[in-house]
């Protein structure tokens, strides 16, 4: 099943949703920090025989909105909420990797009768990290752009799959490939993380909840730990031999656990 491309605006941001269609229990599926939609499509596709799947390439990122002025977490967190009124979404799963996951827990949290069940990817409540904002810039810094391809790119983030997924968020323009977002937004994008955890919004969560995690996890096993201590009810699972970026690695694993998971909703 092919993708169509819906409209959303919401307080004059656009974004851009890839919209599978299919039928049954709605899923909103959102990508992490400097991600994109399409990093969902292997998944996506595979979901929608029996769900309606929707991608969102989040403001900021993709073919959304390239430069909005709001970029704190509130902003991420109405911008779902918009998604899943204006294209009709009835109680939605969120799944979120990452940044993605941070903004479906917060979504969950703040807006218990509008989500069905919450799936985070490599993604928890964290803690202060003051450097984050410089680590993140830093990294984006050392991106050789433009690239001269985009296999030159998919190469430079690691090659394989993962490096397929990053390369396909670049566009093609000015002699080269291209981010498809602004280094400066992506980094104020991560202020509020910088400064503090979010462990309150985390036991505020009261749908069912799945949290997978890579073996090479970028979550500490401490606040694994202490996520399933606070709420003790929360399915968790590693996925052996991946790293942060599962969601691209194993995507025929992460549909397999997510149908599990969704059936047992039912």
């Amino acid at each position: 099943m092919a993708w169509s491309e819906q409209t959303v605006v919401r307080d004059g941001v656009r974004l851009a949703c890839r919209d599978w269609g299919g039928p049954g229990q709605p899923i909103v599926l959102l990508h992490g920090l400097a991600g994109h939609a399409g990093e969902w499509d292997m998944l996506a596709g595979r979901l929608s025989s029996r769900y309606r799947v929707v991608a969102v390439d989040q403001r900021g990122h993709g073919a959304s909105e390239r430069h909005p002025r709001d970029v704190s977490r509130a902003a991420y967190v109405a911008d779902v909420v918009a998604v899943v009124d204006q294209l009709a979404l009835q109680r939605p799963v969120l799944v979120g990797q990452s940044l993605g996951g941070h903004t479906a827990m917060l979504t969950a949290a703040a807006h218990p009768g509008l989500v069905r069940a919450l799936v985070l990817v490599e993604a928890g409540p964290g803690g202060a990290h003051p450097d984050l904002p410089a680590d993140i810039g830093g990294w984006l810094d050392s991106w050789p752009t433009p690239f001269p391809s985009r296999e030159a790119a998919a190469a430079f983030f690691g090659g394989g799959p993962v490096g397929a997924g990053w390369a396909a968020g670049l566009e093609e323009r000015e002699g080269g490939w291209w981010p498809r977002f602004d280094r400066d937004v992506m980094v104020r994008s991560l202020a509020e993380n910088a400064r503090r955890s979010f462990w309150h919004e985390w036991r505020q969560v009261a749908c069912p909840t799945l949290v997978v995690l890579a073996r090479s996890s970028f979550l500490p096993a401490q606040e694994a730990d202490e996520m399933l201590r606070q709420r003790p009810a929360t399915m968790a699972m590693s996925i052996p031999g991946t790293g942060h970026d599962l969601h691209l690695e194993q995507p025929g694993i992460l549909h397999t656990v997510l149908t599990e998971f969704l059936e047992g909703l039912a």
